[in-house]
This record gives structure tokens, sequence and C-alpha cells, in this order.
């Protein structure tokens, strides 16, 4: 019994400080596509982004937005060109895993305690 207890232990241990690969450098530029369901229907979003500047085409109409990157792997979206009020607001976006493919990330209003999570795949 203790021998099963210590090899639990162990293993828990190592598996416990498991750190996701965040190699966030690397999404920094790029052409990407983030796909969500909108009204029941699955709607993908291309985005162009350079270091400082961020191109969405989404539904056959482009924006405008100002990248600031606070670190590696967090950033601020300002729409450069915003419609409404709520375009106005800035968009706190945290990449929070990477792959070779792309990365999960989890994006909010900044100031707003409400975060949701989404998904990237690398185009180019």
């Amino acid at each position: 019994m203790k021998k099963l207890l210590l090899i639990l232990s162990l293993v828990f241990i190592f598996t416990g400080c498991f750190e996701p690969e965040r190699n966030c450098a690397d999404f920094k530029t790029g052409t990407f596509e983030y796909k969500t369901y909108l009204n029941g229907e699955l709607a993908t979003s291309t985005f162009i982004r350079n270091d400082s500047i961020e191109i969405d085409k989404f539904q056959g109409k482009s924006d405008t937005s100002s990248v600031r990157w606070i670190n590696d792997c967090e950033y601020i979206l300002k729409n450069l060109n915003p419609k409404s009020m709520a375009e106005e607001k800035p968009i706190h976006m945290k990449i929070l895993t990477t792959n070779k493919d792309g990365y999960t990330f989890e994006y909010g209003i900044v100031g707003q305690d409400k975060k949701q999570r989404g998904q990237v795949d690398r185009v180019k």
C-alpha cells in the first residue's frame, strides 16, 4: 500500500508541474484563421497581423486594428475605424497555449471580467 501511495504521489508531482507550450513570439506575425459558430452556422474570419497592425476579413468586409504588445503572449487590439460604441472598446488578448499549427487564446473587453476562449490556426 505504501508503494502504491508513493508511486501515485510521484506521478502527481510530475504531472502537476506540467507547463503548456507557449512559443507566443512565433505568432506575432502571419496570416491566421479563427472559426466560430454564429447563429448555428460555422463562420470563418481571416486576419493578417504584423507587429503593430491586424487586418481582419470577415464576410467580405475588412477591419483594421492596432496591436500593442504587453508581453510576448498578451496584446491589446484597438479598432482604428470604429462604427459603434462597442467597437471603440479595446480587447485584451492572451495566448494560452501554442503548437506548430496555431494557438488557443482568451479574450475580453479591457476592464471587464467576462472572458471567452478560442482557437486560431496559422494559414501562412
